[in-house]
């Protein structure tokens, strides 16, 4: 048979997904960079979004260019200088500007000692600046430097769409009217904001170790950005065990990506896992980073282990074992206790409960998922009817297990997800 030629339109469609693709792939980069010219995030957001625009007009003509991040950061930089030039006297400025788009490297910046020269980490603290609610500083950084969209941020943080995309245009507005510096701050300003921070570099990577929708289960590129931010974060911080807790916490939850999906991208359940394709070596860093968590906690704090440093040890508990069977359940379910007592919420007590079901039963397992059901943040959490789903299965409850399992597939908006639950739900049938 011969082949059909490709016609324009397939051409444009591809070079269009390569576009949008490479754009989301290195926004947070060209925004965080911009906005240490333009010193506004939402402007900065504005010019990345007209280099994606320009991208969309030149590239199906032109072509993909060899290195299309570089391209995008180049024409939002030019724009940059181009409103520069509008709306001031730009005399000084602009020579300024010019040095970044010299094609040899620019010196280096003269900086504190506890600096941070990397402009992502400068647009995370200044997206959680003190001026915007919690819920907008999150929000904010999520879009910003996650590249999540609205609807995959109001399903992290189980909030309608409405909402944050409000909480995201109100942050910008706020931030730009304070004068917000773009800058890593010093002190305490810098230890008020950690909690921020941390939280933001939590939800990145969670986005990306499961991703809320879209065709895939994992989102690599995520994953990778919110490590590197909590590792340059635990140089920076040696002393504060929080940062070493969520960076092993990351390090050891990394360590499982090329075990979680099949040969063709089909979510692996953790019981069904091949540990031998665990990373070691991400192991060994997280093992070591906990061990910094543990160091430090214990000379800085008489609260106990925060909860990151407790999270971790969860992680550590799951990479120690060589098989789920020798899982050491009941010391992951009293730590989930723990957890629930100081960072109580309905996710927590829902992981709790998976953790009981393995240490004394479906049965008490099933009497706290019970007691989740009215919670309003998990009416629409895929999960929830997941996990009950499952413990139902177990009993012996077949019927109920499938119309659970019916149900959590219809809730989550990844299809790889989906795919897995109906699977489940079918091998319910009687």
């Amino acid at each position: 048979m011969t082949p059909q030629p490709t016609s324009d339109s397939d051409s444009d469609s591809a070079t269009e997904r390569s576009v949008e693709t490479v754009f989301r792939l290195e926004s947070p980069r060209i925004i965080a960079a911009v906005t240490r010219t333009v010193r506004d995030i939402g402007i900065a957001e504005e010019l990345a979004q007209d280099a994606l625009v320009a991208a969309l007009e030149q590239w199906p003509s032109d072509g993909v260019p060899d290195n299309p991040g570089a391209w995008l950061m180049a024409t939002a930089k030019h724009r940059a200088i181009d409103l520069v030039r509008r709306r001031e006297t730009y005399a000084g400025k602009l020579a300024e500007i010019g040095r970044t788009l010299e094609p040899t490297a620019p010196p280096v910046e003269p900086s504190a000692p506890d600096d941070i020269d990397d402009d992502l980490l400068r647009l995370v603290f200044t997206a959680c600046h003190p001026v915007l609610s919690a819920e907008a500083r999150i929000a904010l950084t999520l879009r910003l430097l996650g590249g999540l969209t609205t609807p995959e941020i109001a399903r992290a943080f189980l909030v309608p769409e409405a909402t944050v995309a409000q909480r995201i245009v109100r942050a910008k507005r706020t931030l730009a009217t304070k004068n917000v510096a773009f800058e890593v701050p010093y002190g305490p300003q810098r230890e008020a904001r950690l909690g921020s921070v941390l939280e933001v570099i939590y939800l990145i990577f969670n986005e990306g170790y499961a991703a809320t929708a879209g065709d895939d289960l994992l989102r690599p590129a995520l994953c990778e950005d919110a490590l590197r931010l909590a590792r340059v974060l635990s140089g920076l911080m040696p002393k504060e065990p929080e940062v070493h807790a969520l960076t092993a916490l990351l390090e050891l939850q990394a360590s499982r990506s090329a075990a979680r999906t099949g040969p063709t991208g089909e979510p692996v359940l953790l019981k069904d896992q091949n540990r031998s394709r665990w990373n070691r070596m991400l192991i060994a860093r997280g093992f070591t980073a906990l061990a910094r968590a543990e160091a430090a906690g214990a000379t800085t704090t008489t609260s106990g282990p925060g909860p990151y440093a407790l999270q971790a040890t969860i992680a550590a508990c799951h990479a120690h074992a060589h098989s789920y069977d020798d899982t050491d359940w009941t010391r992951i379910a009293a730590l989930y206790a723990a957890l629930a007592v100081r960072s109580p919420s309905p996710v927590v007590e829902l992981n709790r409960a998976v953790a009981v079901s393995m240490a004394e039963g479906p049965t008490p397992a099933l009497q706290i998922i019970d007691t989740l059901t009215t919670e309003p943040a998990l009416r629409d959490y895929h999960l929830l009817p997941s996990v009950r789903a499952d413990l139902l299965l177990r009993l012996g409850r077949r019927t109920e297990a499938r119309a659970e399992f019916l149900r959590a597939a219809e809730l989550t908006q990844n299809e790889r997800e989906r795919n897995l639950l109906q699977t489940r739900a079918q091998e319910c049938a009687p």
